[in-house]
């Protein structure tokens, strides 16, 4: 009995959180302590907060995978959830462990616009696409993350002949379509995009970066 109860404490899971972009929501764990234990398979089960029932996440039931995508499960965007992951090896089964408290609205990563770079004489214009949701409208198609935050466009200009780290905010906004004007032909400049979210104060990655000569 000691021996299966150190097995017990030795294969429980460490660690367990969510982790979120753009509402894409997955539970991410480390294995316990007795790493070696190659036969280990993992049991999901989540609940929204103040429930007292736990639910069975079927697709992460006796899974070896370290991850369990919750993102259907999560989808009443402002409540809080909790997950929580057991593990069982040589027919031991660990204590659950339990993920902090979830609330997507609150604690997803906003990821940056898509851009794309149509250039002219002398200037440069951007075409900015919001990142998507994976919820999707009656139609089909998904719902871009403008429809769950007040979120603004940071524009980021550099110049290939200066320093690479030199990037300079041209402009913050909501338009969808920017002209980037008074720049000289014949350099090659390089544009960066964030979004940013005031009422959280949290900004995204940077874009990948785009460039052109002009």
């Amino acid at each position: 009995v000691l021996e299966n109860r150190n097995l017990q404490d030795l294969i429980k899971p460490q660690k367990v959180e969510f982790r979120s972009l753009n509402f894409n929501s997955t539970l991410h764990w480390q294995p316990g302590r007795a790493r070696e234990a190659r036969d280990t398979v993992y049991f999901v089960q989540y609940k929204v907060y103040g429930q007292s029932t736990w639910q069975n996440k079927d697709d992460c039931w006796g899974i070896q995978n370290r991850v369990c995508d919750l993102t259907n499960e999560t989808s009443d965007i402002q409540e809080p959830y909790y997950g929580r992951v057991k593990a069982a090896s040589a027919g031991v089964y660990s204590d659950w462990s339990l993920s902090c408290r979830f609330s997507p609205w609150q604690e997803t990563m906003i990821g940056p616009p898509m851009v794309t770079v149509v250039h002219s004489n002398k200037s440069i214009i951007l075409k900015l696409q919001a990142p998507r949701s994976p919820y999707k409208r009656k139609r089909g198609s998904k719902i871009p993350m403008t429809n769950y935050y007040d979120l603004l466009y940071q524009v980021f200009i550099i110049n290939n002949l200066l320093d690479e780290q030199h990037r300079v905010l041209v402009y913050e906004g909501k338009d969808k379509v920017i002209k980037i004007e008074d720049l000289r032909p014949g350099i090659s400049y390089c544009i960066m995009a964030k979004t940013y979210v005031p009422m959280l104060d949290r900004s995204s990655a940077y874009s990948s970066r785009q460039c052109t000569m002009l």
